[in-house]
């Protein structure tokens, strides 16, 4: 036991059981844990955890499994290339989660820390205790305060569990959402003309063409008055046998 201490101040050495934790961790490790695996007499600093980090790094990135900083801590895990040939190991069904528990974990992450009734106002719907108790049974959603205002509701945020599972070094590394555009700049991309942008020469010939149809219109209606055998239009012979008629002259004298 004595000789511990000079074992670990040897870089070989420190690399090789800093690497067999992480490996058996089942967990990331932060520089802090790692640090407390060795006696107090015997501690690499900081500086030389890192450097032996570095240097696994290095030595992992040509192999099929990879050293990743998630949160504040590191863990070996295997590149994301090769999950096609992983997921056989796991034939069972993974775990489902419906379209309204995806999106409100969504808001979680990118909005946090907020409160159901922003979730609510942003979603338009209401979300459900299900959906949140899924979320935070998860270990992916936890209450991180109460908001000063009269009821004091509670405020979530996601937890270092949610970093974890979905491989992220911190909220940084969120994706990027898409940014809002205005709809002309996504008309030109896409080689359209909104209505707005009609020219001048565009509006000048619609009313031309709307005039001409009217025009046609008119014309047509003309031609279909025709004539009978009096020589009277049927308009004219309407309005003989169809006299206007005074309503005084209807009432009935007493």
């Amino acid at each position: 036991m004595n000789d511990r201490p000079s074992l670990v101040r040897e870089q070989s050495e420190l690399k090789n059981i800093i690497e067999a934790a992480l490996l058996a961790a089942d967990r990331p490790l932060t520089v802090k844990a790692l640090k407390s695996l060795f006696p107090n007499d015997g501690q690499p600093t900081s500086e030389q955890i890192g450097e032996v980090l570095d240097t696994l790094e290095q030595e992992y990135d040509a192999r099929g499994i990879e050293l990743r900083r998630i949160g504040k801590g590191y863990r070996f895990q295997s590149r994301e290339k090769y999950a096609p040939w992983l997921r056989k190991l796991n034939e069972g069904r993974p775990p489902r989660y419906s379209r309204a528990s995806l999106e409100t974990l969504a808001i979680i992450a990118y909005r946090q820390p907020v409160t159901r009734g922003d979730i609510e106002e942003i979603r338009g719907v209401v979300v459900s205790t299900d959906i949140m108790r899924t979320l935070v049974d998860r270990g992916w959603v936890k209450e991180v305060g109460r908001r000063d205002v009269p009821g004091h509701p509670a405020l979530f945020g996601t937890t270092r569990e949610f970093l974890d599972y979905f491989s992220l070094g911190g909220l940084n590394e969120l994706p990027t959402l898409k940014e809002k555009r205005e709809p002309a700049e996504v008309a030109k991309e896409l080689n359209l003309r909104l209505p707005l942008e009609i020219t001048d020469g565009e509006i000048e010939a619609q009313v031309d063409m709307e005039q001409s149809d009217a025009d046609t219109d008119v014309q047509h209606s003309a031609e279909i008055i025709h004539l009978d055998t009096s020589g009277k239009t049927h308009s004219e012979h309407e309005s003989e046998s169809e006299p206007d008629l005074d309503v005084d002259s209807e009432r009935e004298v007493t």
